[in-house]
């Protein structure tokens, strides 16, 4: 018997590769690089919806960096190249296998998330979804429908971290910081935060006349004609604030008044839904954002902020009985996180299914940095103005 099998003999004639077998060699190879590129480096993702106008806008395309914030490495290995959470062309069917699963690492990056950083993250409260209804939270159905109701209706499956739905958002808190929001302005840590210009808020805009001409409007794309009258000559209209002053310049309009929600007007519907808390998207808090190694007291006031980053994210059996709460079977007067977690922000406040809605955004469901436009393409505009030229590699701040 020959033992050194492994060794080619110099005479032996090399064996030529089929063209079948250098196009596999090929294809195998290109997928593998790609896959390193987009699990380590970086990957291009799209804006599907206009939460984040007017910093990105809705058929923006972009880039992704894993290398700012440290590559989190891949938590469900198993999965479908080039496909998030569902194979092409279908609904429902996985495009990954769970039944192998590694815990959360992140290799070391360049910086860590400061505030303001548009930031690529797994949408916190996509574990469970609706195959039927995605759009809509599975927990917000829940509290509408009740979860039997939501489940006979629907298909419902779940997903681990990194197989959740993609959101971007800006990062209005890092760990430590204490978020709350006041008639649309958002403070963090006491100070207040208002919108930069390219952020979107309503605004009550007062005409003097409706006799002027419209095409003066025409660079703002306020959609006057769209918009119902509030009262005679005044529109509510989502705007930024500098289109805010300009408007202010024009003579023939009267006043222009930022327009936010007023306090306590719709109790429910945001984070914590604690019927004790009567906030809503334009005011709310203050929240502590919990930072790795903070102990927070546990109490009937502190546990519908943190109960489901205790349960859910942290991976602890949480209960109460007959008003103590138990962690882990034990008696629980404290918690200490063992993540961070950061609150983010659509820049258009008032279109955006943010952390107001669904609360922290642990460390372990970042994905990366939003780094620059490099296409933008305007499908409502004509064949010659689909492509959005002046946003072309456009960086992202």
């Amino acid at each position: 018997m020959n033992y050194k099998f492994w060794q080619r003999k110099k005479d032996a004639p090399k064996k030529k590769k089929t063209k079948t077998r250098e196009w596999v060699d090929a294809i195998v190879f290109a997928v593998v690089a790609a896959t390193i590129i987009r699990v380590f480096f970086i990957e291009a993702y799209t804006i599907p919806s206009g939460s984040m106008e007017r910093s990105l806008l809705i058929g923006d395309f972009l880039f992704v960096s894993k290398v700012n914030y440290g590559a989190r490495i891949p938590m469900t290995p198993v999965a479908f190249p080039f496909a998030h959470h569902t194979m092409p062309l279908t609904t429902s069917t996985k495009a990954y296998w769970d039944g192998v699963q590694w815990k959360y690492h992140r290799l070391p990056g360049l910086s860590k998330i400061k505030r303001n950083d548009v930031v690529v993250f797994n949408f916190p409260e996509g574990d469970t979804v609706a195959v039927e209804n995605q759009a809509a939270s599975y927990y917000e159905l829940v509290r509408g429908m009740g979860r039997e109701q939501v489940r006979s209706t629907y298909h419902i499956v779940d997903r681990p971290v990194d197989k959740r739905e993609n959101f971007i958002k800006r990062c209005i808190g890092i760990p430590g910081d204490v978020i709350s929001m006041s008639n649309g302005i958002a403070s963090v840590n006491g100070k207040a935060e208002p919108l930069k210009n390219t952020g979107m808020m309503p605004y009550r805009i007062e005409f003097k006349t409706m006799d002027f001409n419209y095409a003066a409007l025409d660079e703002f794309n306020l959609n006057l004609g769209g918009t119902p009258a509030v009262a005679a000559n005044t529109y509510i209209i989502d705007a930024s604030s500098e289109i805010a002053d300009k408007l202010k310049t024009f003579d023939f309009v009267k006043s222009v008044t930022l327009s936010p929600d007023p306090a306590g007007a719709v109790p429910g519907g945001v984070f914590p839904n604690d019927p004790n808390r009567v906030w809503n998207r334009d005011n709310f808090g203050p929240v502590k954002i919990p930072s790795k190694g903070w102990t927070v007291q546990i109490d009937s006031n502190t546990m519908p902020l943190y109960y489901r980053a205790i349960r859910t994210y942290e991976g602890n059996k949480v209960e109460q009985k007959a008003g103590v709460w138990y962690i882990n079977d034990k008696v629980a007067t404290s918690y200490t996180f063992k993540m961070d977690y950061y609150w983010m922000m659509g820049d258009n406040r008032h279109n955006s299914a943010d952390s107001r809605y669904w609360g922290f955004v642990p460390e372990d469901h970042i994905v990366g940095k939003a780094l620059f436009v490099w296409m933008s393409w305007d499908s409502t505009a004509s064949f010659l103005h689909k492509i959005r030229w002046s946003r072309l590699f456009m960086g992202i701040h």
